[in-house]
């Protein structure tokens, strides 16, 4: 049977290993769009491809505590990661613009990332406990 408690020790190692996560996640985000010049678009989607390879093996394990390999895992995973991804940042990047209408594109973009980050947090966290759950008893 699955956990509905959504804020168990899993929550606070997810935390842990989202923090981790973030830091890396930001700074590949960051370099790639102020220094490297890649758009919104790309430096979000390269900084999560990156830092989703980690985050799968750590939250496996780690937070999860899951030993077992599945396609159905690995397949539950890359669809929450895409769909967390796409409407955080699809909601983000849109919403902060219309927040910060007088300030330039590049600020905006910035303050953006950094709210789809925040909102990819949470629909993913929700999303793992699902994955990562649901292998456990569904084979």
């Amino acid at each position: 049977m699955i956990s509905y408690s959504l804020f168990d020790n899993t929550f606070l190692r997810f935390i842990f290993v989202g923090i981790f996560n973030t830091l890396v996640g930001m700074a590949i985000m960051v370099v790639l769009y102020n220094l490297v010049g890649f758009g919104y678009w790309l430096s979000s989607a390269i900084n999560y491809i990156l830092t989703s390879i980690l985050s799968f093996f750590l939250n496996k394990y780690f937070t999860f505590g899951v030993k077992t390999w599945s396609f159905k895992m690995i397949v539950l995973f890359i669809l929450t990661i895409m769909i967390s991804y796409l409407v955080s940042y699809g909601i983000a990047k849109p919403l902060v613009h219309y927040l910060f209408v007088d300030y330039t594109s590049k600020f905006c973009d910035n303050v953006a990332m950094l709210a789809g980050m925040c909102l990819f947090t949470v629909l993913n966290y929700i999303g793992q406990r699902f994955t990562f759950n649901s292998t456990k008893y569904y084979k």
